[in-house]
């Protein structure tokens, strides 16, 4: 049977609203969901820090080799404070992206902090590591190592190289921190070629680094 004339208009403002009606569920549930994620994430970020801080606390009381969590496969090596920046960060054993998703890494092929020659840390420059574009030549670094000495650097520069270049000329006489981070800290695209690379000279033995 035809539909009277007088229909056709509601009729078809019910045909288009069923569409929009799908797409705002639609618009909500995604929004839902990447809250649902980011709160996830950010919830994930926070727990991590607690146990570090409590892997921290049992390595300082001569623990060895204490893992954060269970299926962890690195430990703490050290703290590190910027006193001026207010940082104060935990750093993990090996500087793999599994490991810099949470905390700084140490390069275990380079020396301890407070150790003779460089030692390496990494972090990724949109976490734990963005403080370095904010170091000035003079800044502090307080490094605390898992056996409990301390040690006390000061900021010498910083420079930018392609990751392929980039070469640290080693001076054994001396304990240094090298901090690397991806460059430029503004990047829309992880990763890249250049790296940031800030350069510590431990307070004791202050000399000029050479790269």
């Amino acid at each position: 049977m035809a539909v009277p004339s007088t229909q056709l208009p509601s009729v078809g403002l019910r045909m288009l609203a069923k569409p929009r009606r799908v797409l705002l569920v639609i618009l909500v549930l995604a929004g839902s969901w990447q809250l649902g994620l980011g709160l996830y994430i950010h919830a994930k970020a926070v727990l991590a820090q607690v146990l570090l801080e409590r892997a921290w606390a049992a390595t300082l009381l001569g623990q060895q080799q204490v893992k954060p969590w269970p299926w962890a496969d690195t430990w703490p090596v050290a703290r590190m404070k910027v006193p001026r920046l207010g940082i104060d960060l935990i750093v993990l054993d090996g500087d793999s992206g599994r490991n810099l998703a949470f905390a700084p890494g140490h390069n275990p092929a380079s020396p301890l902090p407070g150790d003779i020659g460089n030692s390496f840390i990494s972090a990724h420059r949109d976490t734990y590591f963005r403080f370095l574009q904010n170091l000035k030549p003079g800044d502090v670094i307080e490094m605390q190592r898992a056996d409990g000495q301390r040690f006390q650097y000061r900021v010498e520069n910083a420079i930018v190289e392609n990751a392929s270049q980039a070469v640290v000329t080693k001076t054994e006489e001396v304990s240094r921190l090298i901090l690397v981070t991806c460059y430029p800290f503004d990047a829309i695209v992880p990763g890249g070629e250049q790296r940031y690379l800030v350069s510590a000279v431990d307070d004791v033995n202050q000399t000029s680094v050479v790269f």
